[in-house]
């Protein structure tokens, strides 16, 4: 059965392409999408900047598909047909090992919905239908299982997440981002957290470093809400990645400038970017790698405590039992590290001592629990490390 539909496939998809109705026309250079081989294989350039991409219908349909979908070409096709063909081409892909959908999961979408969940997917190759798919897509990333590997191996579709979030760089420094671009922009990171979290695209993900693609947006400081959505959106990106638990994430993340991105958000930005960038760091730190990471030098170390420290103070004042929780645990997991103990006895804010908490933790047991563990870590002198990590004068 394998075997004949894999026939049935190969031999209805030339016939299906040759009916289609194609209109060439050249892209505007500012629309442009050139590709050309770099060190990782395929890639896409956005006037210079270049991402390694993933695999391209030329890679998963043969030359027939690739004489019209890869010459720098702005391909107009009836709707209806572009469906069918991208329903071959997900059957063709299931049949090379492509992650595929599974009966319980088509099931849970009626035929009509998955149709037009290939529709907005389609649309989002096109400038002018992209804003409203973007949109929709957004909606239903929680309500279609394979949505992730759908866009990833779907013909220009990452390219076109990656330029929604390239055009917004020049707004971005001045300050200028307007409320409507960062709802836009926002869908797409949306689009591509869904696609950070699924186990079957998480790891090519990686592989094309897109997560280097967020970063500018996490280095703005405005505090006005289309920048404060913006990065909260793009920490979604991040934290959708470490939540897996995964080594592979975490060294990746190492290799960048998360950490200190991370703490800066914690220092300056809302509640809810803090909790988000601490629940980062608290993943960082429960990997092993991450925890030798942070306390390999005093400076590193230094700097995650006196931000931690400040969060302490403030979270004193204005009590934030969501918040106080991450924070805690980056305690607890750097009291495992024996310099960073040693340290932590004589820089641990007295606001976790004396009881400053109490009424905010009395209805959360796991980090009661967590603080009791941390402080019993800070007074067993059978867990002290004496050369400890050097504290200056």
């Amino acid at each position: 059965m394998k075997n004949k539909l894999q026939k049935n496939i190969t031999l209805n998809l030339p016939a299906t392409i040759s009916s289609l109705k194609v209109r060439r026309s050249c892209m505007t250079p500012s629309n442009s999408l050139k590709q050309e081989k770099s060190d990782n294989g395929l890639g896409i350039a956005f006037e210079g900047v270049v991402s390694p991409c993933r695999t391209t219908a030329s890679d998963t349909c043969g030359t027939g598909i690739h004489d019209f979908l890869c010459k720098e070409t702005v391909v107009h096709i009836e709707c209806e047909l572009l469906q069918k063909l991208l329903i071959m081409m997900h059957q063709l892909g299931q049949q090379r090992g492509f992650p595929h959908t599974h009966p319980t999961q088509s099931s849970a979408l009626s035929e009509m919905d998955r149709e037009k969940i290939y529709t907005w997917v389609l649309e989002l190759s096109s400038p002018d239908t992209r804003e409203h798919a973007l949109l929709e897509l957004s909606k239903k990333r929680e309500v279609v299982p394979d949505l992730a590997p759908m866009l990833w191996h779907s013909f220009g579709t990452i390219a076109a997440l990656l330029q929604e979030i390239v055009n917004i760089y020049p707004v971005i420094n001045p300050p200028n981002l307007t409320a409507h671009q960062s709802n836009r922009v926002c869908n797409a990171l949306a689009l591509l957290q869904c696609v950070a979290s699924h186990p079957e695209t998480r790891s090519a993900f990686l592989q094309a470093h897109i997560p280097l693609f967020l970063y500018p947006f996490l280095h703005t400081t405005s505090k006005t809400r289309p920048f404060e959505y913006l990065r909260l959106t793009s920490l979604g990106v991040v934290g959708a990645l470490v939540k897996t638990d995964e080594a592979e994430v975490i060294n990746f993340l190492l290799t960048t400038e998360i950490i200190p991105l991370c703490l800066r958000i914690m220092e300056s930005g809302s509640e809810l970017s803090k909790t988000v960038a601490t629940f980062i760091l608290q993943k960082i730190l429960l990997d092993e790698t991450g925890l030798s990471y942070i306390c390999q030098t005093y400076e590193r170390f230094s700097h995650v405590a006196m931000i931690l420290g400040k969060m302490v103070l403030a979270l004193a004042k204005d009590q934030s039992a969501r918040l106080l929780k991450h924070v805690v645990r980056c305690y607890l997991r750097l009291s495992d590290n024996a310099r960073a103990r040693e340290a932590l006895r004589q820089c641990l804010p007295d606001q976790l001592k004396d009881g400053t908490f109490s009424n905010c933790l009395k209805d959360d047991a796991s980090t009661k629990r967590w603080l009791s563990q941390l402080m019993k870590n800070l007074q067993d002198p059978t867990l002290a490390d004496p050369r400890g990590i050097p504290l200056p004068p």
